[in-house]
């Protein structure tokens, strides 16, 4: 295990977040780094990557989402790397790989997946599925809000994960080498669509929450409008993509194998969720 603080990059995230609650509850050190954090970060500003480097040799890794900001990270774990960094575990995307990925975000995914395999550094590489708290956390929170989810999933499904357990699998990644060299895909139990995962919401808020399947071009001027820059839109789009064209309707067992229990479902996790107020008016 590192005696030097673990490197948290995406610190105040949803997944890292959890992870620093996860090693704050076993008493390990760690440092979050942020353009907002004591020693700030950047991911576009590159002079703030040595200093941030500097007295670690662990690190995870949740790169931002689009092309541009996915090729950035490949940049910078090959500098950590060549600056002594030792260990990373890069949060990436379920599917990463196979057959039919064919988008711009998909490549800058696997692109980022091979420069942490090609680094020197030991590496630990987790695919989650969706997260469940994109629908809490994120800008789905604001569809469930409103009584409409409108995406551009079509009738395909995606096995919704807990971020719990996904920062559970990789704080595990993260403290037991015995994961090094090693691609983790979870999920949750079982693949819903989008009108279960409405029906989930609507069971859990007890009011009517609704799903407008958007044709993807109607999608991007959606988020456009919604304050998302070209790039990220199109990005977005891409990801629902894969589920509208039913290659997400699969289970991954990593959750099971890392941490020896299931995951947990999403109607459980939406009905725990409701009673914080999240969703209230």
């Amino acid at each position: 295990m590192t005696t030097t603080p673990i490197l948290i990059l995406g610190g105040k995230g949803k997944t890292g977040r959890r992870v620093a609650a996860q090693l704050d509850a076993r008493g390990i050190p760690y440092r979050l780094a942020s353009r907002s954090s004591e020693q700030r970060f950047d991911w576009y500003d590159e002079s703030t990557w040595s200093p941030t480097i500097a007295g670690t040799d662990t690190a995870y890794l949740a790169p931002p989402v689009g092309p541009t900001g996915l090729a950035q990270a490949g940049r910078f774990i090959k500098q950590a790397a060549d600056e002594g960094l030792r260990r990373v575990v890069l949060l990436s995307g379920r599917g990463v790989g196979s057959p039919g990925r064919d988008f711009a975000v998909y490549d800058g995914q696997l692109d980022l997946e091979h420069a942490v395999q090609a680094s020197g550094a030991d590496w630990t590489i987790v695919q989650p599925a969706w997260f469940a708290q994109g629908f809490s956390e994120d800008f789905l929170r604001y569809h469930v809000l409103g009584g409409e989810i409108r995406v551009s999933a079509g009738t395909g499904g995606e096995a919704w994960i807990d971020t719990n357990d996904v920062g559970d699998v990789m704080t595990e990644a993260l403290l037991n080498e015995a994961y090094t060299g090693q691609i983790i895909a979870i999920s949750g139990p079982r693949p819903l669509t989008m009108t279960e995962v409405a029906e989930a919401l609507t069971a859990a808020t007890g009011r009517p929450i609704g799903y407008v399947d958007l044709q993807p071009e109607d999608h991007v001027k959606e988020l456009i409008g919604d304050g998302l820059v070209q790039e990220d839109a199109e990005a977005v789009r891409d990801l629902f993509a894969v589920i509208r064209n039913h290659r997400s309707e699969y289970v991954s067992d990593g959750v099971e194998r890392v941490l020896g229990r299931q995951p947990r479902d999403f109607a459980d996790w939406a009905q725990e969720t409701a009673t914080t107020g999240i969703w209230a008016d």
